[in-house]
C-alpha cells in the first residue's frame, strides 16, 4: 500500500489557499486511488524537537568533528524518529505559502531536523553531497500573495520555491511536481485564479 506524507506548512487553517490546493490533490487521488493511505503533519501543531546543540554536536560527528557521547546519542535518536516518520512515505505532498520571499519557518525547522548526514544525504569528499532517497516523488502546491515567477524584481525574489527545489535535490527525490497560485492577491480575478489553480490540483492527480 502507497502512503502519502501531507506536510501543512500554513498555519492559516481553512483560509490557506496552498493547503486548499494540496487538499483537493489529495481528495483526486483518494478517488481515483482508496487504498492509498495518506497523513497529514501539520507543522504547526506538532511537537517539533529543536535542533540545539547536541544535536548539532551528533550531525557533526558524521562528519569526523569529536564523537557522539551520551548526551548526543539521545539527542540523535529524536532526530531519527523524526525523519523515519518521513523516510517511510513513498509520496509527498508540500503545501509552501511564501514568507517574506521564503518558507515559512515552521516548515525550514522542519527540514533543519530531518536533513541529516546518513539519513537524508551523504557526504564524499570528491563526489561532494548526494542524496539518499530512492523513487520518491514530491508534488507542491506553492501560494503568494503579490509575488508570481517571472514579475518584476518589485514584487519580490524567490528564494521559495529555488529553495525547496534545491533541497530536494539534496535529498534525492528527482520527481517534483509543481502547481503554483501566484500571485493571490494583485489578480483582477483572485476567485477565478484560485478555481484555475484548484483544477490543476486535481489536473495533477
Amino acid at each position: 500500500m502507497s502512503k502519502i506524507l501531507h506536510i501543512n506548512a500554513s498555519p492559516r487553517g481553512a483560509k490557506s489557499q496552498s493547503a486548499l490546493l494540496a487538499r483537493s490533490y489529495l481528495e483526486e487521488r483518494k478517488q481515483k486511488q482508496p487504498e492509498i493511505q495518506i497523513e497529514t503533519l501539520n507543522l504547526w501543531s506538532e511537537n517539533l524537537p529543536e535542533f540545539d546543540g547536541d544535536k548539532n554536536a551528533a550531525k557533526l560527528s558524521f562528519f569526523g568533528v569529536g564523537e557522539m557521547d551520551e548526551v548526543d546519542r539521545n539527542a540523535w535518536e529524536q532526530v531519527v524518529d523524526v525523519t523515519q516518520k518521513f523516510v517511510s512515505a513513498d509520496e509527498y505532498v508540500f503545501n509552501v505559502p511564501m514568507w517574506n520571499g521564503g518558507v515559512p519557518y515552521k516548515l525550514k525547522h522542519y527540514i533543519d531536523i530531518i536533513t541529516q548526514p546518513g539519513l537524508l544525504f551523504g557526504f564524499e569528499p570528491e563526489r561532494g553531497y548526494f542524496g539518499l532517497l530512492e523513487n520518491k516523488i514530491a508534488h507542491v502546491f506553492y501560494s503568494s500573495g503579490v509575488f508570481a515567477p517571472g514579475a518584476d524584481r518589485k514584487y519580490g525574489e524567490d528564494f521559495h520555491s529555488a529553495y525547496m527545489e534545491w533541497w530536494f535535490g539534496l535529498v534525492g527525490i528527482e520527481q517534483v511536481v509543481t502547481t503554483r497560485h501566484q500571485p493571490s492577491l494583485l489578480t483582477t480575478d483572485p476567485e477565478g485564479d484560485l478555481d484555475k489553480a484548484l483544477a490543476r490540483a486535481k489536473a495533477a492527480a
